[in-house]
């Protein structure tokens, strides 16, 4: 998988929600990765954009606060996250090393919210 890392290389690989890009990240060099590059089911394809898509939910925008129940949404979507990490694992069993890594958003906005 063509990254920017040095050797413009990687097989390890983080799934990590983040506003407006693909859940694949280089491990390395922190890279975001096109889904579209990456040998994968269409179904989870589908399952991990719609999980990106629903990054931040736990976020009212307009107010820059969390909404009601923020960081059980935010702990549903890491659920999730790692759930599809699971899956993507599995249909890439022996391309890469793949690791999920939690939003930890909606704490660190409880926190300034006080």
């Amino acid at each position: 998988m063509e990254c920017c890392c040095e050797q413009n290389n990687t097989d390890e690989l983080k799934i990590e929600g983040d506003m407006s890009s693909d859940p694949f990240w280089c491990s390395r060099c922190g890279c975001n990765l096109d889904l579209d590059e990456i040998s994968l089911s269409a179904e989870l394809k589908e399952e991990l954009s719609e999980w990106m898509a629903n990054y931040g939910s736990w976020i009212n925008w307009n107010t820059d606060k969390l909404v009601p129940n923020g960081i059980a949404l935010e702990d549903k979507h890491n659920k999730q996250g790692m759930k599809l990490a699971e899956k993507a694992k599995k249909e890439l069993a022996g391309k890469y090393k793949i690791r999920f890594i939690p939003s930890t958003s909606a704490r660190m906005y409880a926190r300034f919210d006080r």
